[in-house]
């Protein structure tokens, strides 16, 4: 165990009266030598302060760090265990306002177990995306109520009152919800013709610097001991104790694997063949999903409103919403028992690997090849939940058929072909249920211009590395636009404008700095560039004195450039292989748009910077049907 350095209250306290107390600097000394007296009984003179001082003071400290003070003496448990501490640190992780921090903490125990829950989803909040389809797969995470939700940013056009005004259309992809002691619950969405289901499942420790969410299926072995120990888990966990080392594990970052040893190591999903692994998650998912009720059709989060009124009345309802979730959870835990599953015998070590695999093709409907290729008759046959995902979204089951996805998968050396697979039976012999699984893991990713090189034989979902904006890289982080001069908003009596979500880094190439933007969702009906494609690419060292081309913009007011580029931008070339590209100037202007403009065709793609967690909230949840979307009403 990790005990903090008594030194460490000794300079804590000293910034406290520095800082908050107004203590002068001839003071300063004796607060220093009063300290140091009192160093040998340190944790009697910090049991001694007020809970309002001692919560200042913890600013200082991590969620570990006040874990770490709370097991080694009975009186700094009872000091550290407070709500007042445990408030402070979830104020200080920055995923949650503090006007909301007080209406989260109603659904649990206490701030510590809230923050248990923070510190553990944390690592899953920003930007992921798939390289399939080619319009643009962008799932943002975010927090809900208790909760965070996987939100995809459908490809859309902006209507006439642009992007600020008009609502972005979006669909749920999965749910992870705290209950009560701070353990989470994990919900695929999903809807088919008859209506919206959700599919339970289990999760994974979270790796703290995880950048690939994989959906697995997991077996499990279903006895008594481990049905009494999920009925009693909410009087367990709630020891403070036992709350301090659980929190210290999700901050430390280390996986359960890491912690202990199993005795009998399971095979990894990851090791099946991929068509092994895609029909194993259309059984699990047709087997454990649950239909959504009326009463859990609602806000997933807040809706962004000033209206006090409104903001308590979606409180209201997200509780509700929350705790039947956690009740379906809890009744319905998304495990099945395989050995009654529809076409899959009783037992495997029996059974010949072809027969599960023809078992496998009966019960999924689909007789087609195992390497994911699906034949015209697969196509044209009866829409199944594993169906929807592969035609919807293809970010949780489907292969990549881009030219861009072939080729980063052989960058990745992580093809399919030539790599000896895991044997089915093999793997259902480690358990005997098979339950839903997301798996936030760390993996090495080589990347193109910020965008990684996605294999093509993984369900899964790639974080994008976002950089907030800082000195010398101003115009890093998410933005999105469209093409055309004024920005924005699209008259009435024309079409909409297709949006453009783009990522700009900044990247230093032969002692150039180069400022690329990276696209990642395309709003048109077809792919006119590919997904990781560089719209555009600007030499940051070489400022032109170039004008901009209008005097004017949408509202009639002058335009006051503030800064211009020279750079080269993205333009027709042989399929998505070898994109080409012409000269053009990007152009800074003071209400904060970035415009870039192709010389030759003087063509602008206008962009301002986005909050998508602000526009989500002001956003339409949209209903999913198979291949379209449409706002639910």
């Amino acid at each position: 165990m990790v005990l903090l350095n008594p030194r460490v209250y000794v300079d804590s306290m000293h910034r406290f009266a520095t800082q908050f107390c107004g203590v002068s600097a001839m003071d300063h000394q004796s607060v220093r030598l009063m300290m140091d007296q009192a160093l040998p009984r340190g944790s009697d003179l910090l049991s001694a302060l007020p809970d309002d001082v001692f919560a200042i003071i913890s600013r200082f400290l991590s969620p570990r760090d006040i874990c770490s003070l709370s097991l080694s003496c009975r009186s700094l448990n009872a000091l550290a265990a407070t709500d007042k501490v445990w408030f402070v640190q979830c104020e200080a992780l920055g995923l949650v306002a503090a006007r909301e921090l007080s209406e989260w903490r109603e659904g649990v125990i206490s701030y510590k177990a809230l923050c248990r829950f923070l510190v553990g989803v944390r690592p899953l909040i920003g930007i992921w995306v798939h390289q399939n389809p080619e319009l643009g797969n962008v799932v943002y995470v975010m927090p809900g109520f208790i909760s965070v939700v996987g939100c995809r940013i459908i490809p859309q056009e902006l209507g006439p009152l642009g992007l600020e005004d008009g609502p972005l259309l979006w669909a749920p992809v999965f749910e992870i919800i705290g209950d009560c002691d701070g353990s989470m619950a994990f919900f695929l969405h999903g809807r088919e013709k008859d209506g919206d289901y959700f599919y339970p499942g289990s999760l994974k420790p979270i790796h703290r610097t995880c950048n690939v969410l994989l959906l697995e299926v997991e077996p499990q072995m279903q006895n008594s001991e481990r049905r009494l120990s999920h009925s009693k888990s909410l009087v367990h966990l709630h020891s403070d104790r036992e709350l301090s080392r659980r929190i210290s594990m999700s901050d430390n970052g280390i996986s359960r694997s890491q912690r202990m040893t199993e005795p009998n190591e399971s095979i990894p999903f990851s090791q099946l063949a991929f068509g092994d692994r895609r029909k194993l998650l259309e059984i699990v998912t047709n087997v454990v999903r649950l239909k959504v009720p009326d009463s859990a059709i609602g806000p997933l989060f807040p809706r962004s409103s000033d209206d006090y009124k409104k903001f308590q009345r979606d409180m209201v309802l997200l509780s509700e919403r929350r705790m039947l979730l956690l009740q379906m959870h809890r009744l319905g835990v998304g495990h099945f028992d395989w050995e009654a599953a529809p076409g899959l015998q009783s037992d495997p070590t029996q059974m010949d690997l072809s027969k599960i695999k023809k078992s496998l093709d009966r019960s999924s409907g689909c007789h087609g090849s195992l390497n994911g290729e699906e034949s015209h008759s697969q196509r044209r046959r009866s829409k199944t939940v594993a169906g929807y995902f592969r035609d919807g979204l293809k970010q949780i089951l489907g292969r990549s058929n881009s030219v861009n996805g072939s080729r980063s998968s052989s960058k990745n050396g992580t093809s399919s072909s030539g790599k000896k697979h895991a044997q089915l039976h093999e793997f259902l012999m480690s358990g005997d249920t098979l339950g839903l699984n997301l798996h936030a893991s760390t993996m090495k990713l080589t990347t193109y211009r910020a965008w990684p090189n996605m294999p093509d034989n993984r369900f899964a979902l790639y974080k994008l590395p976002t950089r907030a904006p800082a000195a010398g890289e101003e115009y890093a982080g998410l933005w999105g636009g469209t093409f055309g001069w004024p920005p924005g908003r699209s008259s009435e009596d024309k079409p909409g404008k297709a949006l453009f979500l783009l990522l700009l880094s900044y990247e230093e190439t032969e002692g150039q700095r180069l400022l690329i933007a990276t696209k990642i969702l395309e709003g048109t009906h077809y792919v006119l560039h590919p997904n990781g494609s560089a719209m555009f690419v600007v030499k940051v060292d070489e400022p032109l004195q170039d004008p901009f081309p209008w005097d004017n913009d949408g509202n009639s007011f002058p335009v006051d450039m503030l800064h211009a580029y020279n750079g080269e931008g993205i333009a027709n070339g042989y399929g998505f292989r070898y994109p080409g590209s012409k000269p053009g100037s990007l152009f800074v202007i003071q209400n904060g748009l970035l415009a870039f403009i192709w010389k030759e065709t003087r063509v602008v793609l206008t962009l301002q910077r986005l909050d998508l967690q602000q526009l989500l909230r002001k956003g339409e949840q949209a209903a999913i049907f198979i291949g379209s979307y449409r706002p639910r009403r």
